[in-house]
């Protein structure tokens, strides 16, 4: 594909992801310029995108959200980390409750562990949220979790927790980001790839910095 993109373009097998800093209209000009020349490259190679799974992503506070085209179509805007992060275990939360008929602690607290809480975990210490809105977002979660279980949906939600032997996200998080210093600190993180298995075509960034070292 050459190297003279005007941003950064990662390929991972089939997939490819395009990220710059996008504050000005140069930025967002740059980006569009690289896809039309990945459409270009595309069809000389006789290969076409699938225009369905092409995604733009939307980092940082007061970004722009520019829209982009990728051939005759504009390509939809990916929903926030959070909101998709949300949404994905709730659905799962949903399909225990649906499948299981059980309420016991010792069922669904497992269940929830293994099966729900990763999904607001997974990577958190990348996309970690930052505003109240988020954090409540992905705490409703865990709250709905709780309350499905037998016997305490008359306690709020910090007995619940406590009932349960559970820390609420927050710490978690905070606990995660605590791990990651100490390993990074030891270096844990020079020998890994640049480049995250990211499925989006477009990634972009309203933010001046980037990190310099993958971080999972």
């Amino acid at each position: 594909m050459g190297s003279n993109w005007s941003v950064h373009h990662h390929k991972l097998g089939q997939d490819t992801k395009l990220s710059g800093v996008v504050d000005t209209l140069e930025g967002r000009d740059a980006i569009q310029r690289d896809l039309y020349r990945l459409e270009r490259w595309a069809c000389a190679n006789l290969m076409k995108s699938n225009k369905a799974k092409c995604k733009v992503l939307h980092l940082g506070r007061g970004n722009p959200k520019y829209g982009y085209r990728l051939g005759d179509g504009w390509i939809e805007s990916s929903p926030t980390e959070t909101w998709g992060t949300a949404q994905k275990a709730n659905r799962t939360l949903g399909c225990i409750k649906r499948s299981v008929a059980s309420r016991s602690r010792e069922v669904i607290l497992p269940l929830y562990s293994t099966l729900v809480r990763p999904h607001l975990e997974y990577c958190v210490q990348l996309w970690g949220p930052q505003h109240k809105t988020d954090t409540d977002l992905l705490d409703r979660v865990q709250r709905r979790a709780t309350k499905t279980i037998r016997g305490l949906k008359h306690l709020s939600y910090e007995d619940r927790l406590k009932e349960l032997g559970l820390f609420s996200l927050e710490k978690r998080r905070l606990r995660g980001d605590l791990i990651a210093a100490f390993q990074y600190s030891k270096g844990a993180y020079r020998k890994m790839r640049r480049d995250s298995s990211s499925g989006s075509v477009v990634t972009e960034r309203g933010l001046a910095s980037k990190f310099t070292e993958n971080r999972t």
